[in-house]
């Protein structure tokens, strides 16, 4: 019987030093983003001045911090929180995603009670109907990740399989989200204080999130799904 001779398995090529720390400087820069673009909405809102002034803030709340940074937690290299076990931050998540739609249902409150006061029409621009999808995605990823939480209960006979349309939704929710408030910056009501340089600035801030979460989303857990399925 001949022996066939295997040569040494080459080493897997170690990561530049330059490529690790300019990803963990894109997580960093997107935390900054989330918050600051968070931050700098609230201000122009001048929440207290009117009914309509507090559906900016919590919506930017809503999707723009607590979903972004919910869904970074899992990131090996972005999260706040990589020192958590898997476990802890799993619930860091739905803490997260619990606070995005307690602040979404306020920030939808005060839009219909703003308009209902000014007695105008409801869902009559792309922002209006859009943003109503994204909360409707909203509540249907929640009850995913219910079904998640307590599979037993919720009779759910293949995990992986609903882990993956989890994550895969999660992220359509999201992009989705940030659709929605791409759209909210053709409002009239935001074009009248920023204008100029400022306002496409204002456009691509929060793309930057979004890349940097998809990016982690499609590169680092879809495939390791697919494999597990």
């Amino acid at each position: 019987m001949q022996t066939l001779e295997v040569g040494p398995v080459p080493a897997p090529t170690r990561e530049p030093r330059l490529t690790r720390w300019l990803r963990r400087g894109s997580g960093i820069l997107a935390h900054l983003v989330a918050l600051g673009f968070t931050i700098f909405l609230t201000v122009l809102s001048r929440p207290g001045t009117s009914l309509f002034s507090w559906h900016p803030v919590f919506m930017a709340l809503a999707f723009c911090l607590c979903m972004a940074e919910a869904i970074l937690l899992f990131s090996p290299e972005h999260s706040l929180f990589f020192f958590c076990s898997r476990k802890a931050r799993i619930g860091l998540h739905w803490v997260g995603q619990t606070l995005a739609v307690l602040c979404a249902a306020l920030g939808l409150g005060f839009i219909i009670s703003s308009k209902t006061r000014s007695e105008l029409p409801h869902l009559v621009s792309w922002h209006s109907w859009v943003g109503a999808l994204t909360l409707l995605a909203t509540v249907g990823q929640a009850l995913c990740g219910l079904c998640l939480l307590f599979p037993r209960a919720a009779r759910v006979s293949r995990v992986a399989r609903l882990k993956l349309y989890h994550l895969t939704c999660g992220l359509v929710v999201y992009l989705i989200a940030t659709v929605t408030v791409l759209l909210g910056m053709y409002s009239v009501w935001f074009q009248a204080q920023i204008k100029g340089a400022a306002w496409y600035l204002c456009l691509a801030l929060p793309l930057y999130p979004a890349l940097v979460i998809m990016h982690q989303i499609s590169s680092a857990y879809l495939p390791r799904k697919k494999i597990e399925m």
